[in-house]
C-alpha cells in the first residue's frame, strides 16, 4: 500500500490510485473529501453495511508512524475507533465523528476541561511497535541547530543551549513510559455521537506523562499571553498530578523543535520565554 521515497507532491498525485485500492479492498462507497491537511488525505465513506466512516491515507513520515497501532491500542477509549487498516498502516478506516466540530471552537475553559479528562485515558501501558520519546529527542537534538541557523537565529544561543541541555537531561531521567499523543491540541479533538469529544490524528510516542501537556500549554487558540500559558500549565499539572518543572521543559523543548516549520514562530518564541521565566 505505502509508496516510499516520494515527495509530498508526488504522493498527492497517487492519492486517486490509493483511494481506489481501498475502495476495492474494503468495498467502500465514497463520499465527499474533507479539507486536506499537510500530511494525509481523508474522505467520507460508507462501509458495506452502510455505517459511515472515514478513509484516511497517511503520507509516510516519521511522526505519523504507527498511527493505526495507536488507535488500536486506545480501542475507542477517548479516541476514534480503528475499523480497518492496511498491513503497513498507511491506510485506515476509522470511526466518523459527527457533527465533527473542532474543540478549538469551544471556550478555553471548556476545552481545557475536556483535555484534562481525555489525557489519562490515552496513557496506555504498551510497548510495541511505538517509537520512544528518547529517540525523538535525539532526532530533535540533531535538527535544532540546523533549523535555528536556517531560520535566522530567532532566539539567542545561550537559550538554545539551555533548551538542548535540558532535553538531554529529561530524556535520560523519565518516569514510567506510556503511550502519548504528541500533538494533542484543540484541532485534534472532535465532537462526536458515541462520546461528546474524541481524539484524532495521533502522533504516537512512548514517554513519560509530563511530555503530553506540551501541545496544550502552547496552544495559542486557548489564549496567547503569559497568564494564559501559565494557567494552562498549572491547571494541567495540578489536576493530573504531574511534575511542573519537567512539564515546563518538555513544553519548551518540543516547542523549540517544532517551531521552525510553523507559521506562528513569534508566538512560540514568546511562549518559550514565558515558560523559561516561570521555570
Amino acid at each position: 500500500m505505502a509508496r516510499t521515497g516520494l515527495t509530498h507532491r508526488d504522493w498527492l498525485g497517487l492519492v486517486p490510485e490509493l483511494v481506489q485500492e481501498c475502495v476495492d479492498r474494503w468495498e467502500l462507497e465514497l463520499g465527499d473529501p474533507y479539507i486536506q491537511g499537510a500530511a494525509g488525505y481523508t474522505v467520507r465513506v460508507a462501509i458495506p453495511d452502510g455505517t459511515p466512516a472515514v478513509l484516511k491515507l497517511i503520507y509516510p513520515h516519521r511522526e505519523a508512524a504507527h498511527e493505526a497501532a495507536a488507535l488500536a491500542a486506545w480501542d475507542g477509549d477517548g479516541a476514534v475507533r480503528l475499523l480497518e487498516s492496511s498491513a503497513d498502516g498507511s491506510a485506515m478506516l476509522i470511526e466518523r465523528c459527527e457533527p465533527g466540530t473542532l474543540l478549538a471552537t469551544a471556550d478555553a475553559e471548556t476545552a481545557l476541561t475536556v483535555l484534562v479528562g481525555l489525557l489519562p485515558r490515552l496513557w496506555k501501558r504498551v510497548v510495541e511497535p511505538f517509537d520512544s520519546l528518547a529517540d525523538e529527542v535525539e532526532h530533535w537534538l540533531a535538527e535544532i541547530p540546523r533549523d535555528w541557523e536556517r531560520a535566522g537565529r530567532p532566539i539567542e544561543r545561550p537559550l538554545l543551549d539551555e533548551v538542548t541541555q535540558n532535553l538531554r537531561a529529561l530524556s535520560g531521567s523519565q518516569g514510567e513510559l506510556v503511550l502519548l499523543h504528541q500533538d494533542l491540541h484543540t484541532d485534534n479533538v472532535l465532537a462526536a455521537e458515541r462520546e461528546p469529544w474524541l481524539v484524532i490524528d495521533p502522533k504516537p510516542l512512548l514517554g513519560e506523562r509530563e511530555f503530553s501537556v506540551a501541545p496544550i500549554v502552547r496552544d495559542y487558540v486557548l489564549g496567547h499571553s503569559r497568564r494564559d500559558a501559565l494557567r494552562r500549565l498549572d491547571h494541567l499539572t495540578s489536576e493530573l498530578g504531574l511534575d511542573r518543572e519537567r512539564a515546563i521543559w518538555w513544553t519548551i523543548g518540543q516547542t523549540t523543535a517544532w517551531m521552525f516549520e510553523n507559521t506562528q514562530l513569534e508566538k512560540h518564541i514568546e511562549t518559550i520565554r514565558w515558560l523559561r521565566e516561570a521555570a
